[in-house]
């Protein structure tokens, strides 16, 4: 079943991606996520996949691969830090990598459903400490539980980003890159 919902006045569907920056202003615990986000290239430092119905949306994160809920269409991470692992962030915008790829209405929608079907049968796998291995099926981290679960229908969200000086990191999954790569509506 594919659902629409809004958040922050963003219309999602189901498999949509949510890109979130790391941190919060004001609040202690946000200062440390976006001291963590500075490691992450580009402005997108998290990702997470709008599934339905209402608010319910799914993340790789400190403790694995778990669902949430938006609540009220507001993205209040203080709000939601225990259902997500207190992770505080702030909502960047929406990424939609099947946007423009002209489907028919019957193909999109079976699109969606395998994505929201895949991701859903990933709960509570782990987190994937090992970033250079984003094709593992056994641990994920965030960027890469999209990245595998759009693989599910054929697109691959990896457009070899990579830090220059680090050989080896075009692996990496970058949430960055999942938001350049798509049709994306910012917050």
């Amino acid at each position: 079943m594919v659902y629409s919902y809004e958040i922050e006045g963003l219309v999602v569907q189901t498999g949509d991606v949510i890109c979130t920056r790391n941190g919060k202003p004001d609040i202690l615990p946000g200062e440390f996520w976006f001291l963590v986000g500075l490691l992450v290239p580009g402005d997108v430092d998290h990702v997470a996949i709008y599934l339905g119905p209402e608010g319910r949306c799914i993340e790789a994160g400190s403790r694995g691969v778990t669902p949430f809920t938006v609540h009220k269409g507001i993205w209040d991470a203080e709000k939601m830090t225990k259902e997500r692992g207190f992770l505080i962030d702030t909502l960047y915008g929406i990424a939609s990598p099947l946007d423009g790829l002209e489907l028919s209405e019957d193909e999109e929608m079976h699109m969606r459903t395998k994505i929201a079907d895949y991701c859903l049968a990933q709960i509570g796998k782990p987190y994937n400490l090992n970033f250079l291995n984003a094709e593992s099926d056994k641990a994920f981290y965030c960027s890469q539980l999209a990245y595998k679960a759009y693989e599910e229908v054929g697109i691959n969200l990896n457009t070899g980003l990579s830090i220059e000086q680090l050989p080896g990191t075009n692996y990496i999954i970058y949430p960055q890159e999942i938001w350049d790569g798509s049709a994306h509506k910012l917050a």
